[in-house]
Parts: C-alpha cells; structure tokens; sequence
C-alpha cells in the first residue's frame, strides 16, 4: 500500500473511532428505556432533527449512486430524480411532519410508525401492526444491505482490499455503534456525518470544475455525447456482452443514438418525492424533536442541505465524465466516480476526509435501518403483540440481538460485488413509499379512513411493488415506469374505495378531531 493509501485510511479510521466515541458516550443514557433508545426521548432539538433526518434518508447512493447514474446516463435521470426528491422533502416537512408529531403522541405516545398506524385506528386483532411491521423488517434489511454494498466498495476501490471482507467489517463497525448509543448516538452522529457529506460534495464539485478548465470546458467535454446534457433525452452507452463500455480506437467512450426522455418516465422518476410520505427513517424524526414549533425551523435547515447536497452529486457525475470518460466503464463501476475525483484531486489527508463523506452517508443511513426494523420486532411484534406485558429490559435485550440477525440479511444480502446501489435503494424506497406512504397522509388527513381501508391500502401498496417490478415493469413500455408510482396510487384506491365500503369507529374519529382542535 502506497504511503497516500495509508494517510487516507488513518483519517478515515479516526473518523469511524469517532462516531464509536459518540456511541459510548451516550450508551448509558440510551440503554435506560426503549423510549430513549428508539426516539431518543423525544427531546431532539431543530437543528438535530433535520441533519439527522436527511443524512439517514440520503445513504450512501447521494455520494456514489447518484453520481453514478449522471456519470452513465447523462443528466437527464439523475437531475429529475433529484428534483423530485428536494420537492418531496420541502412537502414532506410541511404537511406531515406538525401533524404526525402531535398526533403520535395523543395516539398512545407512539415512538415507531407500525405503532402509530396500531394506535391511530384502536385496532384490536393488531393486523395492521403485524403487516407494518414485516414490510419495515423486509424493506429495511435490503436498504442496510445496500449501505454495506456502500462500505464494501469504498475501500475496495481505494485500496485493493477483498470487498466481501471489508463489507462485512463495515457493518460490523456500523452494528457496534448502534449496539452502544441507539438513537441518541444515531441522531448526534448524522448530525456530524451530515456536515461531513455536504462538504465533501461541495469540494469534491469545486475540484472537478476547476481541474477540468472551468464550467465551459466541462460542457465542451461533455455535449458531444448524444442526450447526455438534455434533460428531455438520455445517453446510451455502447457496451458489449460483460455490460462494459466500448471505446473507439483513440480510446474515447462510444454512445449510441440519444433514448427520448418523455413526460411518463419524467413524471415517473419525480415520483420518488411520492417515497418521503412513507419513510420511518425521516418520519420518527418527526416524532422526536422536543418542540413541535420548532419544526419549521427544522424544515428551512432539511430543505436547504437537501437541495445543494442533491445538486452536487448530480453535477459531479457530469464532472467526472468530462475529466475522466473511459476511467469507469461499467454501470456499477460508474458509481465510484466520487471515489476517483476526491482521490486524483486531493491531497491524500483532505481525500481521506472526502471519502469519510461516503462513510458517513452509509454508516449513517445504516444504523437508522437497523434500529427502525429493530424496532418493528421488539417494540411492534414482541411487546405489541406477543407479550404485551414484557418489561423494557426484555424489549431491549431482544432489541441486540433482532439487530444483529437484520444486520447478517443486509450482509448477505450485499455479498454481491456487482450491485448497483441505486438500484437496490429505487426498490427499498418504493416499498416503503407505497406501503407507508398513502396509509400516513390518509391516516393524518382523513376523518373517514377505516381501519380496513388501511390494512387494504398497505397491503396494496407494498405487494404491487413485487408485482410490477417482477412482473408487470418487464413488459416495458407504458408499463416500464418506477414501480412506486402505480403501487402508490393503488394504494390510495384501496383506501378509500374500502374505507366506503365498511363502518368508522366513532371513537377513532372523535380522537381524529381532537388532534385538529385549535
């Protein structure tokens, strides 16, 4: 390993001493109840609740996937992506986030999403907390996977090692910290790894321009590949039968003819902003902060940090194409764009805190996965359901080791080096988008949802994503579209046409009014 090799990792091992600093250092006060172990008490500040929030809703494809698709593709996926999810986050805070904080609490103080949709409709038989559950367990092992694909693929590109032993160490240091502090730990340790990602996609952006000649020659360098600056067009990579890109004989990146980009597949990739109504990583944000007032305040700060975070990575895939064509020459391999730049350009101690940039979106990412579907057994399942009467230190006890067993699925699940982060994290997001999604908005806006409407909705919308990924997206076509958008407006008809067709509880209405009560 060369002497810059080494500089870089020490940096980022004290990076990650750092975050299990922060764990120990709240490990007593977390392990004293659930309540403070899985939403910290509900005593998280402004500031805390927004950085948190969105640096474990980004994960590690804001610093690697994203990029990777722009790299690839051209601007036109990755930028209607992005504009999608800024608008999602701004509505996401504005509409839910007041609501869903004052409603848990009237709702038997409910500290995780299965557990307010329980509560929200008085259910007896727990359906509803059961189902919910089982889809946080199901999706949440697939997105901690595709953070471990994250880890596994950093410092095997930048130093060689195995990637399926550094992937397994990467989640097992994610798994210690988490282990230690819980949500408190969690929450201050996205605040730092937040900082830490917007930084390093500023410089990483300001380096690319400024070595590539300026924002003129990037788009000198780039416009000549068909579609791939046109936001109503996309590229299309020549590749050969192993998926990797041709080049022509003086070694440049062969394209062919531009793919149209039309208002179905634009309209199809804003859905993902559709995704922010249904993700229990953001929404328990929302149940934590100490002051509802504050959320405002919070929402400017998310909103900001999403939108300049998003804008970045999408440009530094541009970038990256424009100073490096033939570097990256395969779909997954595209994704360490951000990697290559931060690694070429900077001194090998600023790189090792860039790449802690792509350490910090996954490790912070991962540990909310692990406690939210830590949560959805323990809390939802065990102690919901199982045994209601359980003492907490049961519920924490089986807490350790629900994490650990979610933990060895997302390894298994990331054992393959040639995943595409992107794609796994597009199939997590839609499953919490249509399961959760329309469920959460009728639940906080509908006086008249019925509690069979809304095991209707959720099985709908959670089960449509398999069937039009699997079965119905393969047909292509009209049918080729982000499999989140039908499943979220079935969903919806679920709801309501159900919802009509059976009786409320008067109680449940009663208590629906009381929430809106000025």
């Amino acid at each position: 390993m060369s002497k810059a090799s080494i500089e870089i990792l020490i940096i980022m091992l004290l990076y990650m001493f750092s975050l299990i600093a922060i764990g120990v250092k709240y490990a007593k006060k977390a392990n004293e109840n659930s309540d403070n172990y899985f939403i910290g008490g509900r005593k998280l500040g402004p500031w805390l609740v927004a950085l948190s929030a969105e640096a474990s809703d980004m994960s590690g494809w804001l610093l690697m996937g994203l990029p990777g698709v722009a790299y690839w593709l051209g601007i036109a996926d990755a930028a209607w992506t992005a504009i999608g999810l800024a608008a999602g986050t701004y509505i996401n805070w504005l509409i839910v986030a007041k609501p869903l904080r004052k409603y848990s609490h009237i709702a038997g103080n409910s500290i995780t999403i299965p557990d307010f949709f329980s509560n929200r409709f008085k259910e007896k038989t727990k359906v509803l907390l059961l189902l919910s559950s089982l889809f946080t367990l199901i999706f949440f092992a697939v997105y901690a996977g595709s953070c471990f694909v994250t880890g596994g693929k950093l410092f095997s590109y930048l130093f060689g090692f195995d990637y399926g032993l550094m992937m397994i160490i990467g989640a097992v240091f994610v798994i210690i910290y988490t282990l230690l502090g819980g949500f408190l730990s969690e929450a201050t340790a996205n605040f730092m790894q937040a900082s830490v990602m917007i930084i390093a996609l500023i410089f990483v952006l300001a380096a690319g321009v400024i070595n590539a000649g300026g924002v003129g020659a990037v788009i000198e360098n780039v416009r000549t590949i068909p579609g791939f600056l046109d936001f109503f067009a996309m590229a299309s990579p020549t590749i050969n039968a192993q998926k990797v890109q041709i080049t022509d004989a003086i070694g440049l990146p062969i394209f062919g003819d531009a793919v149209k980009y039309g208002f179905i597949t634009i309209i199809s990739t804003m859905s993902w902003g559709l995704g922010y109504f249904g993700m229990p990583q953001v929404l328990v944000r929302f149940i934590s902060i100490k002051e509802p007032s504050e959320l405002g305040r919070s929402r400017r700060i998310a909103t900001v940090w999403c939108v300049i975070s998003l804008a970045c990575a999408v440009l530094i895939g541009i970038v990256g194409r424009a100073v490096f064509p033939t570097v990256l020459s395969t779909a997954s391999a595209s994704e360490n764009v951000f990697i290559h730049l931060s690694n070429i350009l900077f001194h090998p101690i600023i790189a090792g805190i860039m790449m802690s940039g792509i350490l910090a979106a996954s490790f912070s990412s991962a540990s909310s996965y692990l406690l939210i579907a830590t949560s959805a057994v323990s809390k939802n399942i065990f102690q919901g359901i199982i045994k209601k009467d359980a003492p907490d230190k049961h519920v924490m006890r089986l807490s350790y080791v629900i994490l650990l067993l979610v933990s060895l699925t997302g390894i298994i699940i990331a054992m393959d080096e040639s995943s595409v982060i992107f794609s796994i994290v597009s199939f997590a997001w839609a499953g919490f988008g249509a399961a959760f999604g329309p469920l959460m908005l009728f639940s906080l806006f509908w006086r008249r949802a019925t509690h069979k409407g809304a095991i209707a909705g959720l099985v709908t919308g959670g089960s449509m994503v398999f069937i039009w990924k699997l079965l119905i997206k393969p047909l292509g076509g009209v049918f080729g579209i982000y499999e989140l958008l039908p499943s979220f407006v079935l969903s919806s008809l679920a709801i309501i046409i159900v919802s009509l067709l059976t009786k409320p509880n008067e109680e449940v209405q009663k208590e629906f009014d009381s929430v809106y009560v000025k």
